[in-house]
This record gives structure tokens, sequence and C-alpha cells, in this order.
């Protein structure tokens, strides 16, 4: 059986990642890329799938994982009843190749420790042909190939490769596992204090932060998270590490996140820059220049980590998904919905770099205009929403207000830099598009905003409004709307993004609750003058947190467990930014807000 999300930790090289469970396996390894095909075993915890496992052979009475201080390099300390031993896991960024580093120490007693590598590679549909390579053994199947080296022997064993040893206090045997093209040869093997190294670049790095005073561990753990979700190639940041983890045990909404969504830009860059990464910021900054290239019309939601626009979907009948929860599904079709929220995340975001000191870029504002003039027709149109449903178009209220949000932002612009551009033009058409929210997106009876116009269902993405200063969070039609959220989506003290079955995209109706949407809670009382209530929100989430503080998208109330692709970055992103909230109290504002 595949272990809880909770039991997972991530390791990254800012290249690539894996998960490692608590059990001592690798159950999620994606090599050279996020989004490479090369060794995958979608957390089935199934060794025919692909596994690598280091652990205990037997007699395991308790196991502790934790995050080594502010790193991204795990220990997985196992009490046994012949002794106990630890295993350090990590990533080194910065080195030739992507090597994922396992060493086993002995602490007490002498334990029996068991090595089993289970290579699949092509989504694990194909076995590759192993073979000894100059003391190490090397896995080639295709374009593919991974070459494991290690201190220990190793043999073959019904299609694995298996290692047993026994260790005592003292004694260390390690482990690198490293893919390459098979084409090529294989990347030098790490130095010998590879591990170590990686502790002192994470570290390094996150010394860096600026942290606030409210909850500053699960920041930096969160800001630690969002820089492994970084591919430091493009400066593009994927949603998750993972595909098609369901948001409901069992269910069929089972989703690609491994690319990057433009509706995280403003998210992003706005927390990176919270914490003092403008180096990150610019580079996310300049990704998104880069990926929205070209025709306003022709605009994606996401991308791929260099950009790729071709995200097609397909599923892989041979795996039978988390917990059986079938199809895995790789690529994305919602990359071809027309959802007009991402063009106001785009102006925004660009006006948040301006605003907070990231260097401008010279034709960042003639993509600006381009899109604002296709954007002067395109906001009447019905559109897919935020949330990627799939089914008809609706008039939905928060695309509208991203609408409003983009032009906006462009007034703002022009005014603070002179620019030449229509204001006056761009301002008749923000004040057009609030007018028609306030009257046809808001249900007067019910003092609430809703959906979509003329419907009757609410909306977690509502709790926007004011964040990105569209209204007050103190006006009367938002407390409503958040009244309304609080009445009709909330469970057990967390927000479901909308009523299960509202969405009409015929897929089963059931998904957790949408982690994002209970920090944007917390930020709409916190704005609102009640901090207490908002910090209960935040602490009711962190404490959801799996055993290296860690966050899925969503949480299955009835089974009380994560659900989701993990780690999500909106998640991370969401407690990074509402801590800051918290920790200026009673005099915070909305940033986005200009």
């Amino acid at each position: 059986m595949p272990s809880r999300l909770e039991d997972y930790a991530l390791l990254g090289d800012t290249r690539t990642a894996a998960l490692v469970g608590a059990d001592g396996s690798v159950d999620w390894l994606c090599l050279p890329r996020f989004d490479s095909p090369a060794c995958f075993a979608a957390l089935l915890g199934d060794e025919r799938h692909g596994r690598w496992l280091l652990a205990p052979a037997g007699g395991v009475l308790r196991t502790h994982q934790r995050y080594l201080d502010d790193t991204l390099v795990v220990e997985t300390v196992f009490e046994t009843v012949r002794g106990t031993v630890r295993v350090v896991d990590g990533m080194l960024p910065g080195g030739e190749g992507s090597h994922l580093l396992r060493r086993v120490e002995g602490v007490s007693g002498r334990v029996p420790v068991r090595m089993q590598l289970v290579i699949r590679f092509d989504y694990g549909s194909i076995v590759p042909w192993v073979r000894n390579l100059d003391g190490a053994l090397s896995a080639v199947a295709g374009p593919d190939a991974l070459i494991l080296r290690s201190d220990v022997a190793t043999r073959g064993e019904g299609f694995t490769t298996v290692a047993e040893l026994e260790v005592e206090a003292g004694d260390r045997a390690t482990f690198a596992l490293a893919w390459h093209p098979s084409h090529e040869p294989p990347p030098a093997a790490p130095v010998p204090d590879a591990l170590e190294r990686a502790m002192a670049w994470w570290s390094a790095w996150a010394g860096c932060a600026r942290v606030p005073d409210e909850h500053p561990d699960a920041v930096l753990r969160s800001l630690l998270t969002l820089k492994a979700l970084t591919f430091s190639a493009t400066g593009g940041i994927v949603a998750a590490p993972t595909t098609s983890l369901p948001e409901r045990l069992g269910g069929g909404r089972n989703w690609d996140y491994r690319y990057c969504w433009l509706r995280d830009a403003t998210f992003a860059l706005d927390v990176l820059l919270l914490a003092g990464y403008t180096e990150e910021a610019v580079a996310w900054r300049d990704w998104l220049l880069r990926a929205v290239a070209g025709r306003p019309a022709d605009l994606q939601i996401m991308y791929g980590l260099s950009g790729e626009r071709r995200l097609d979907e397909h599923e892989l009948p041979w795996l039978p998904g988390y917990e059986a929860s079938a199809p895995v599904r790789v690529g994305n079709a919602a990359s071809r919905q027309l959802q007009l929220d991402v063009f106001g995340e785009l102006l925004d975001a660009m006006f948040l770099a301006r605003r907070f000191g990231v260097p401008p870029e010279a034709h960042a504002r003639e993509v600006e205009r381009v899109v604002l003039d296709w954007l002067e027709g395109a906001w009447r149109e019905p559109d897919d929403g935020i949330w990627e449903v799939r089914g008809p178009r609706r008039h939905f209220t928060h695309s509208k207000v991203m609408a409003w949000t983009a032009f906006d932002r462009a007034i703002r612009t022009a005014e603070t830099s002179r620019d030449d551009g229509p204001v006056e033009r761009w301002r008749r058409i923000r004040d057009e598009i609030h007018a028609e929210v306030c009257e046809r997106g808001y249900d007067a009876d019910r003092r609430t905003f809703v959906q979509s116009y003329g419907s009757g269902e609410i909306d977690a993405s509502l709790l926007l409004l004011p964040l990105v200063g569209f209204l007050p969070a103190c006006d009367d039609r938002v407390r409503g709307t958040v009244a309304a959220v609080e009445r009709e989506l909330v469970s057990a003290g967390l927000v479901h993004r909308y009523r299960s079955g509202s969405t009409d995209d015929g897929l089963a109706p059931g998904e957790g609750a949408f982690l994002p949407c209970s920090f944007w809670l917390t930020d709409n009382h916190v704005l609102a003058g009640d901090v207490p209530r908002g910090r209960a929100i935040f602490e009711r989430v962190l404490a959801l947190r799996g055993r290296t503080g860690l966050l899925s998208e969503q949480y299955e109330v009835t089974a009380g467990r994560l659900v989701g692709n993990h780690p999500q970055a909106l998640s991370h992103i969401g407690v990074v930014h509402s801590a800051s909230l918290l920790a200026r109290g009673s005099e915070a504002t909305p940033r986005r807000a200009p």
C-alpha cells in the first residue's frame, strides 16, 4: 500500500524532484526534469511500477522523519528490535547531472538493512536492460539511462536490483542514482561529501530569507519548497512535482500538475519579493514574458517548464492510480481553455514586479499593451473560469474581476510612469466592468457575490475580490460574501472551492477542501480587522501539514487525509502570504491592491 501523503518529504535540486516516504522508499521519482517520463511510480506503493527502498529488513518499532535544519536534506530514523539506523537523503543543486543521494548510517546495535531498486522507464511501462559498467550499475532503455553507484555490492533479483548489509554504530553505506541520455556518457560520480554540500547549499539559500515573526518555521519551509519547485534552467515554477494524485480518494479528478500556471504568477512573485528573493522573482518574471509571447488570443493558462504550449492530455491505463484512483493522466487538456482571469494575473504580476523593485524589462509594456487591446473586447465573453471546470462556459464573476484588474494595473502604471497609453479609454472600460460585476455578479437579496452571472452558487474565488483591490475587505458586500462562503463552503474549518456538483463537468462530484482558499479566508478576516479569527483559520490549516511540514492541494475531511498533487506550490504560497499579513496584524493591507 502507498503511504499517506503526510508521510512524504520532498527532495530537489531545482531541476528535478523526488518524494521520499517515511518507510524509506522513493515512491515517485522524476528524472531528468519535473515533467519527464523517465522514471515514474505515481506513489503506487507497487514495485512493479518502479520504486527505491532503503530501510531495515524488518522489526521496525518506530520511525521519525525530519528535514535537517533549514535544508532539503531529509533524515529518516528507524528504531528496530536490533538497534537504530538512519537514512539521509538529498540532492545537490548545481552539480553535473541530477544525483539522488542516499546514505544509511548505523546509530546503535547491529541492524540488517535491505536496498531494493526497481527501475521502470516511460511512466512505469518499460523494464530497462541492466548491466555492470566500470563497477556501477547501468540501466538503459531507449533514450533514458540511469546509473547507480554504491560502495555496497548489488545483485539482480527478479528484474530488480537488491543489496543486503548490516550496519552498527559508526558504519556508513552510500548510494547515488543519476539519469543521463542513453547516447551520452554518465555524469561524473558525486563528491564523497555531496550530502554535506547539499545541506550547506540549502542552508545558505534559506539564510537569505526575510521571514515574518508569525510562524517563521512554517514560512521558511514553504519558501524552501517553492525554491525546490523552481526549474532553475528557465525560472519556471511548477504547480506540483506530481501528476494524478486524486482530489478524492478513489475518484477520477486526477490531473497533471507538473506545469507552470500563469495564475500562480502574481502569488509567487509576491511571496518571493516579500522574502527578499529578487533573483528568483526576476527569473519567474522573465519566464512569464517568454511563455506568453505571441497573439493574446493564443494565451494559455499553463505552459511547460520552458514555455512549451502542447500539453496534450492522455491516460496511462497500465497504472491503477494512487489508492486505485484512476485514471492516471499525462498532460493537461485544461491548457486549451479560455480563462480570462489569467490576463489580469499577467498584468498584475508585471505591475507588482515594478512596484517592488524588480528591474524593468524593455518589452514588457509592449506585451501588456497588446494584451489590453485584445481584452477590450474579450472581457465581455463567457469563459471556463478559474477552476478549469470542463463544462459549458459562463460569465464567471471572478474572471470579470480579473479583467478589471488588468485595466486597473495598466492605468496605475501609466499614471506613475507617464506612459502615453490610452488611459482614458482604459479607465472607461475599468469602470464599466466594475459596474457590471456589482450589478450582475451580486445577489442583493442574499447579500453576496455569486459564482457567475445569474447563478445561485457561491464560489471561494470571490474571496480574492478584496485581495486584488476590487472592493475593500470591510465593504458590506465583501463581508456578506465572506459570510456566505463560511455558511455554504466551509467544512471542519476548511474552505471548499465550490459546492459539490455545481460545476456540471460530467465528472463524479466530490473533492477535498482546497487549502489555498482557506488562506484566502484568513486574509479576508485579517484585512477586515478580525486578526484572531484569521489566525485561527491559518493555524487550522498548518495543523494538517505532514511530518516534514508539507501541504498538498486539498484535504479530504471525511478521510482525514491530504489529497491532490503534493506538495502544492499554491498552498505553500498561501502560508507565506497569510503569515505576512498576520504579522502586520491590524495594520495589514492587501499587497496586490495598489
